[in-house]
């Protein structure tokens, strides 16, 4: 059992009852609130099932029809935890920014920022990084580029890129220009 997975029923007690009495053939855990206190908690590892029909939560997994086919409810359950599982995977942090892989937004407090799919590679290789990578590498590695040609590819992606970022976010060292390359800083 994944006891990192919590499923959170929301004023529904019949429905907490019934699961509460097979708990133990469940692979995730699972509490009630009578209120939305618990819309604080870290929500990567929870869904939540709501009996209050006016009340949308993030991670919800709603019930369409009744009575319940318990079989299908839990596949409906499970379903959403993969979801988030998937979401949770594709959600990388990168200093004080949030990048989701999928849709390619880059997020600090309340602004974002679309991102071009060249543009999260080039973040991406160098988020892994602890030392600068050269252009030469980036053409490599982002490019694809083999041979020694002669291009300003890469300078002219991470200018538009560090152009964007401080536009958007007032930050001109996200990406940092040394001698022997490129690094964003931590």
């Amino acid at each position: 059992m994944d006891s990192n997975q919590y499923l959170l029923i929301h004023k529904f007690p019949t429905l907490f009852n019934i699961l509460n009495e097979i708990k133990i053939n469940l692979n995730f855990k699972i509490e009630y609130f009578e209120d939305d206190k618990f819309k604080n908690i870290d929500n990567r590892n929870l869904v939540v099932i709501s009996g209050d029909k006016k009340i949308n939560f993030q991670n919800q997994a709603k019930i369409e029809s009744y009575p319940i086919n318990i079989q299908k409810f839990i596949e409906l359950i499970n379903i959403q935890f993969l979801k988030n599982k998937f979401n949770q995977q594709n959600d990388v942090k990168v200093g004080k920014y949030r990048f989701n892989l999928n849709s390619r937004v880059m997020k600090y407090e309340l602004k974002s920022l679309q991102l071009t799919e060249k543009e999260m590679k080039i973040i991406s290789f160098l988020k892994n990084s602890k030392v600068p990578i050269s252009i030469r590498k980036l053409q490599s590695e982002v490019w694809g580029y083999k041979s020694r040609l002669e291009t300003h590819t890469v300078e002219t992606h991470v200018y538009r890129l560090r152009k964007k970022v401080e536009k958007k976010f007032n930050d001109k060292s996200f990406i940092i220009s040394l001698k022997n390359g490129y690094k964003i800083e931590i």
